[in-house]
């Protein structure tokens, strides 16, 4: 069994910073692509950014340079540094891992998700 746990969700003020973290724990026997998703009320969940695990980035477009996803490969985590936070950012974040349990057996996995609220 997989777990992602999240954390570093809260209350921020517009134009504040959060970093928020994503560890994954259990039988892994690697992890291929992390990524960070969002869900604000009564809209969809959506990608956020994404990072494999030889580095490669991508990045919604709303981000716009605003925020940074990185990963400890040794240490199953990921992060996403948010800059800048805007009131429409407000949503529960969520990690999700492409988790090998063994070599060629593996699926995604998803947090319970972080509380992000971007408010004055």
């Amino acid at each position: 069994q997989v777990q992602l746990v999240e954390s570093g969700g809260g209350l921020v003020q517009p134009g504040g910073s959060l970093r928020l973290s994503c560890v994954a724990s259990g039988s892994i026997f690697s992890i291929n692509a992390m990524g960070w998703y969002r869900q604000a009320p009564g809209k969809q969940r959506e990608l956020v950014a994404r990072i494999t695990s030889g580095g490669s980035t991508n990045y919604a477009g709303f981000v716009k340079g605003r925020f940074t996803i990185s990963r400890d490969n040794a240490k199953n985590t990921v992060y996403l540094q948010m800059n800048s936070l805007k009131p429409e950012d407000t949503a529960v974040y969520y990690c999700n891992a492409y988790v090998l349990l063994e070599p060629s057996s593996g699926m995604g996995y998803w947090g319970k998700g972080t509380l992000v609220t971007v408010s004055s």
